[in-house]
């Protein structure tokens, strides 16, 4: 498969702890950021909604910016600043054009450590965080996988929204985020990254000028394994004119090593391609529904797989049916030699795809190293994937297998 030169990114570590990955990709634009081992996980049960909370509220001032002074930052050069939050990670970053490496590393380390939290900054996103809160009210789909991984994850540090409640986040104070910067914002806690056309020699640079620091660890509390929680079929009225629903499992971690095959059945099942196994069987070849797709989550120490799918109160059954038939076929049968080329093919020409996005490239490096200290390049992956055998894939839907499916459904 023809493909521009491979550049492998480049990785060191700050002597406060902190790693960097640099990642030279020519164009015009440029990605930069922070990842943090931290996310709603690690929030302790008063304080619910922080780590979103935090990310929403490192832009409403610092000691050295106002609100509006970091809001024109980027975006007066054409750029743009976003931030997200996961069960175990929050993202700070920016996408600028080329030659603003200066500009984007000097205001990421200005929000990750000199955040103040103004009280009446807050407040005020507080409401915009409860009305983020409130519209999933609006968004069933979205609803249903919140509260499926509440149910597959009960009385465990992930069975929480990441959002938290409006209880909750009504609670939050300055203190409270200051505490959580205190707690996770550490140099040994994050990885700082970089793709884009700069150079290497720069980006060192910048680095030890905005980011030595930094302080180099704090005391976390420990992430403890979620305990085994049995099979579940749980319905709830929300008075809808469709049913949505979410099946799915949790099993332990598999190694690195095997993560890429966990990736390549997901996609082979119900990934972005229309010719999704699932998508056949459930649209294309039945018309039950107009939407189905499935997922994987991986976290430190385990991995849920979840399938999503909306259709008629009358086909749910079938629909249910019919996403345990085609996880067993996998399960009991390999694919064929052809069927196994074809969707190795299809696998690695969405990574190359996804990786012609410097703003997917940045933060893919990023997650990477945060979690797994490496990154690969496209023609790494393809090594690895051509490693993956038929017996492989089917081993690894028999793990996904091993128990009934779980399921949950609003109707």
């Amino acid at each position: 498969m023809a493909r521009t030169r491979e550049i492998a990114p480049i990785l060191f570590t700050l002597p406060n702890g902190l790693r960097c990955a640099f990642r030279h990709v020519p164009g015009v634009a440029e990605c930069c950021g922070i990842a943090i081992n931290a996310g709603s996980r690690d929030e302790r049960p008063d304080e619910w909604g922080i780590a979103h909370f935090v990310e929403h509220t490192i832009f409403k001032g610092t000691a050295r910016r106002r609100s509006h002074h970091i809001l024109n930052r980027m975006e007066s050069v054409g750029g743009e600043l976003n931030a997200y939050t996961t069960k175990e990670e929050t993202l700070v970053y920016t996408l600028a054009p080329a030659g603003n490496m200066s500009r984007s590393m000097e205001l990421l380390a200005d929000l990750i450590s000199r955040s103040v939290f103004p009280k009446t900054e807050l407040d005020k996103e507080r409401i915009v965080v409860i009305d983020e809160i409130n519209s999933y009210l609006d968004s069933p789909a979205d609803a249903a996988y919140d509260d499926f991984e509440d149910e597959i994850y009960k009385g465990a540090q992930l069975g929480h929204n990441i959002l938290g409640t409006p209880r909750s986040v009504k609670k939050l104070t300055s203190e409270d985020c200051h505490d959580w910067v205190k707690r996770f914002f550490t140099a040994e806690n994050m990885v700082l990254f970089y793709s884009g056309p700069g150079t290497e020699t720069r980006f060192n640079a910048l680095s030890q000028k905005h980011f030595i620091d930094i302080a180099a660890s704090a005391t976390r509390d420990v992430r403890e394994p979620a305990l085994p929680v049995a099979p579940f079929d749980i319905s709830r009225s929300i008075h809808s004119h469709q049913t949505h629903t979410v099946m799915g499992t949790r099993c332990e971690l598999p190694p690195v090593e095997k993560k890429l095959s966990f990736n390549l059945l997901n996609n082979i099942l119900g990934g972005p391609g229309m010719n999704s196994i699932l998508n056949i069987a459930l649209r294309e070849r039945r018309g039950l529904v107009y939407t189905v797709e499935s997922s994987l989550a991986y976290y430190t120490d385990s991995m849920m797989w979840t399938c999503y799918f909306g259709c008629d109160k009358e086909y749910l059954n079938e629909c249910k049916s019919l996403v345990n038939e085609q996880l067993n076929k996998l399960s009991d049968t390999p694919l064929t030699s052809s069927a196994l080329a074809r969707s190795k093919k299809q696998f690695l020409g969405q990574v190359i795809l996804s990786g012609a996005s410097v703003e997917n490239c940045a933060i893919s490096l990023g997650r990477s190293v945060l979690r797994n200290q490496k990154y690969l390049v496209p023609s790494l992956i393809e090594t690895e994937l051509e490693k993956i055998t038929a017996e492989h894939l089917r081993e690894t839907a028999h793990s996904l297998n091993a128990v009934p499916l779980s399921a949950l459904t609003f109707y």
